[in-house]
Parts: structure tokens; sequence; C-alpha cells
């Protein structure tokens, strides 16, 4: 095993590597090690190369790490990204390299239980983006654990990027933070209405209830996700107010709000279908109504819309991001003008780190909620993810919009009302 790390990689490595064969390669007094368990796991690596082998390997517990807590690998995934070169062999190289391995390392073994089927299996469940498709990619990310979340979002369950005034704000600062941003754009005052589309736990639409006087519909594709946020709206006094329906947005009610907000949905209906997505949003507002469509996005608009393997299978099937250019030309093209946009991209990663820590604090919570291997995902995503926003490999932006009247009129003013 040594040998065929010796051979793959440029430069001297910046890790421990050991085999479960007793070999090892790398500085004796690393930091970090990654500790390849078993022949499964050399399979794994073998058969998918890339994030999805590695993630593979990592969520069975046939590619371990020491270092760092599983719950934040952030420092190991950063001194990999900046550190680790991987060169691919020759082939007569790669052959004499497999054939001392043994060829059946090169039989795929069965995925670990977390992993959703490959794209092209997905077919059974429905087009790319049709209802019955998107509520079960839905479901495979949001229909995990309320009381996982609970832990690892923290009290306010919101599972979008915050805005910080400063990094020393705490997560619940931050998030309450983000809703009034949010409300302030929208210009949200008492007895309006709003529509938010993808609400998650309604985190939106408490906010606005409670802070605001807006009565206020989220609706939401997770079950789970809608029991939580209508108990939460009992359960704080807002049920006059504020109301969460598990329904896909398309079958949101089909009449005008004075705002809608879609916080964290966009990234989920697929590119192709953001004409009709933005279309359906405009529809639901009045006339000189306000719209706030917070999405990830990629940092080129050239960049491919499909997600990674990794993210893919493990997180977010059937995901796609497109470069904020592509977001704020289709806002236009469905007739709403765009007033406003703002990155957040640091915000976000300021966001992920908060709930790693979460995830580490209430490892052994989380661990017998969901199980070693989906909590590993979580810690493998969120601090994957992080580095991403770090880097500009993805961003986060904030597009704001309103309908226009037969006239013309936009209702925003001259300048924006919700600045300090």
């Amino acid at each position: 095993m040594a040998d065929v790390v010796r051979a793959v990689t440029t430069s001297p490595l910046p890790v421990r590597v050991i085999a479960y064969d007793g070999s090892a390669i790398g500085p004796a007094d690393a930091g970090i090690t990654l500790s390849i368990r078993s022949e499964r796991g050399l399979s794994y690596l073998l058969t998918a190369p890339g994030d999805l082998g590695m993630a593979r390997a990592y969520v069975s517990g046939d590619l371990a790490l020491s270092g760092v807590h599983p719950g934040d690998p952030y420092e190991a995934l950063r001194v990999l990204k900046d550190e680790l070169r991987v060169r691919p062999p020759a082939l007569a190289e790669g052959l004499a390299l497999v054939r001392g391995l043994g060829w059946e390392r090169l039989l795929p073994p069965p995925t670990p239980p977390q992993e959703a089927q490959p794209r092209w299996k997905r077919i059974v469940a429905g087009l790319r983006h049709s209802r019955s498709r998107d509520s079960n990619a839905i479901s495979h990310h949001y229909d995990v654990s309320n009381a996982f979340y609970e832990k690892v979002l923290g009290p306010s369950m919101t599972y979008t990027c915050a805005v910080f005034r400063s990094p020393e704000d705490t997560l619940e600062q931050a998030q309450a933070t983000k809703y009034d941003l949010v409300a302030g754009k929208l210009g949200l005052r008492a007895g309006m209405r709003l529509l938010d589309v993808g609400c998650g736990w309604g985190g939106m639409i408490r906010h606005a209830a409670r802070e605001y006087g807006v009565k206020a519909l989220g609706v939401t594709l997770s079950r789970s996700q809608a029991r939580w946020a209508q108990a939460a709206i009992e359960r704080e006094g807002l049920a006059g107010l504020a109301e969460v329906r598990h329904m896909d947005y398309r079958d949101a009610p089909r009449e005008q709000f004075d705002a809608v907000s879609s916080i964290g949905l966009t990234e989920h209906i697929g590119v192709r279908n953001y004409p009709a997505y933005f279309g359906f949003l405009r529809d639901r507002l009045r006339p000189q109504g306000r719209l706030l469509n917070h999405c990830i996005t990629r940092a080129d608009n050239r960049a491919p819309h499909r997600s990674g393997a990794f993210i893919d299978r493990y997180v977010f099937p059937d995901g796609e991001l497109a470069g904020p250019g592509r977001v704020i030309s289709e806002v236009h093209d469905v007739g709403l003008e765009v007033h406003h946009e703002e990155n957040l991209r640091r915000h976000y990663a300021l966001t992920l780190a908060g709930w790693c820590r979460n995830l580490v604090r209430h490892w052994d919570f989380c661990v017998s909620e969901v199980g070693t291997g989906t909590a590993r995902v979580w810690g493998l995503y969120m601090a994957g993810s992080r580095l991403a926003f770090e880097r500009n490999g993805i961003q986060l932006h904030q597009v704001l919009a309103t309908r226009n009247d037969a006239q013309g009129a936009s209702g925003y003013p001259l300048r924006p009302d919700w600045l300090p």
C-alpha cells in the first residue's frame, strides 16, 4: 500500500498514511493520519477514484482520520487540498500496481446505506425535478431526524446561511440578523402577507410573525419539517399569524402576497426550471410586491450546474447551482425588476463552522440518533463546504426584486429603506 501511495503522489506527503497490510508512508510526526483499515476500503478507493471513493471508504469506517474530530474534519481537508499533489500513474505502472494488490480489488463493494442511487437509476422515481423525484431528494436530505438537526443547527432550527455582524456573534444572533435582513429587504410590516417557499422548519415565517406582525405561510416538501414547524408555531403562540404546510411549492395557494421569500430552495429546483420557478414566484406577488431570493451559487457563470459525486450521492441528490449572473438574468427575464444583490459567501463559511462545532459538541447524541455513518457524512459535508466558501469555490447570493405594476411603478424607494 505504501508503494501505491508513493506512486500516485508527486511531493512529500503532508499526512501519515497507514494501511491494513502494515505498511506506512509519510512523516511519523504528522498531525493527521489516514488509516486504510481494510481491503474493502482499498476497493472503494480504486473503483471510484476521487471524492466518491474517499467518501464511501470514510463513511463505512474503512478509511479513518486521526488528528481531527469526525464532526469537523476541516483541518484535514484543508491540509489535503493545499499540500497533497496526486498524479495518475502511467498505464503500465497502474497495471503493475493493481496486479500486486490483487485484481479482485477492482470489484466494487456494495455502497454504504447512506448513499443515494446514481442519477441514471433515479429515473424510476420520475424525471429529473419531477414532483415525485424532488420529493424523494428532499426526503433524503431533510427527513433525517429533527432531534439531530436540533443539535446541529441550534435553537433557531435554521439550515441556511446566517449573517454575522462580527465573527464573534453566536449562531442564534447571526440567524436572527439574517431574518431581520430579509424582513427589511422585503419591507415587512404588520398586517402584510408573506409566502416563504421551501420554508424548512419555519424559521423565517415564525420570525416574521413574531417580530413584525406579518401573516406568514410557509411550504415545504419535507413532512418532518412541516410537523416540527407547526408544533413550534403552536408552542410559540403564533397560530393566528403563521402556518406551515407540507406541499410542493408549485401547489402553493394561487393568490397574491405582499412579499415572497425563497431561502435555500433554488438549489433544489433545477436550472432549466428557473423560468417556471421565478414566473411562479412573480405570479404570487401583488403589483409592487417584493421578492427575496437567497441561494448558493457557483462563483463562475460558466461552471457546470450539477454537483460533484459526493454531494449528489450523499447530501443533495439532483441539486444544481448556477452563477449569480444566471440567477439575476432569469429573475429579470420573467418580468421582475432587480434592485439589489448581495454576496454573503464569507458568512456561510462562518455558519458552517458553527454547525460543525455543534456537531462535535453533541457527537455522541447525534451518532445515537442517526448512526455513525450519517454523522460522518454531515461532518465531511459541512467542513468541506466551509472550505469551498472560504476559497470562493461557491458563493451565497441574495437578490431583491419587485413586481412592477402596469405603469412600471415598483413601490421601491429611491434609496433602500432597509439600510441603517
